[in-house]
């Protein structure tokens, strides 16, 4: 059975938010500030990581790692030279 299930972190000044598609294969799409920037896919409960630029001046290089289970999908969101963080489970 597939299921979404959405993801937010704010960091410096920017909105990130991760869908997860989970069942069989799993579809991840990472928007930030509302548009589309990375998308992934893996399968059953294989972690994948989604590689990114915030608009940042200069652009800044960060990751949303997605570990789809078992049990409830988890992302983490890495940036260079700061501990990683885990997101915020955001319902809609």
């Amino acid at each position: 059975m597939r299921r979404r299930h959405h993801f937010h972190i704010d960091h410096r000044g920017h909105s990130v938010s991760a869908t997860v598609q989970t069942g069989h294969n799993v579809e991840v799409e990472v928007l930030v500030d509302g548009k589309e920037t990375g998308h992934g896919t893996t399968q059953d409960d294989r972690p994948v990581t989604v590689h990114l630029e915030l608009p940042t001046d200069p652009p800044s290089q960060v990751a949303v790692r997605v570990t789809p289970g078992p049990g409830v999908p988890r992302c983490t969101f890495e940036a260079p030279g700061a501990e990683p963080q885990v997101m915020s489970p955001h319902p809609y």
